[in-house]
């Protein structure tokens, strides 16, 4: 089986989701520069010196800035093969949303929508 790895929110004002999470929650939030898209990453759960969590079944995520194009929270599903799976996606009905992105020191990324339109995203995450 293929596990969820990391969850994806929408969020417009990121500040504002940071101390919501973090003050509701207890998670841990990180803001990334504008070379990673202003990313939010979340951190749900204690991870290592490698930023993988320690706790099995645990996942972090991020949030992402809110557009028309991208409104929705996803999943992100951990593959061993990218160009394997997005095949497989296009097979059972899927749609690839453009080429594997890299995430650096993390794996490669790519979006995908399922047979309902679900955005859901695939990882190969570098071998450790």
């Amino acid at each position: 089986m293929n596990s969820v790895v990391h969850f994806e929110m929408p969020a417009e004002d990121r500040q504002r989701v940071s101390t919501f999470y973090n003050t509701v929650f207890g998670w841990h939030m990180t803001q990334l520069g504008p070379e990673m898209g202003d990313y939010l990453i979340a951190y749900t759960t204690e991870v290592d010196k490698d930023r993988m969590h320690v706790h099995k079944g645990a996942i972090n995520g991020g949030f992402f800035k809110r557009t028309a194009d991208n409104a929705h929270p996803s999943l992100t599903i951990a593959v061993d093969d990218v160009k394997a799976h997005m095949e497989k996606v296009e097979q059972g009905g899927g749609t690839v949303l453009g080429e594997p992105q890299e995430i650096p020191g993390i794996g490669l990324y790519v979006s995908i929508l399922d047979t309902e339109g679900n955005r859901v995203s695939l990882l190969q995450p570098y071998q450790r």
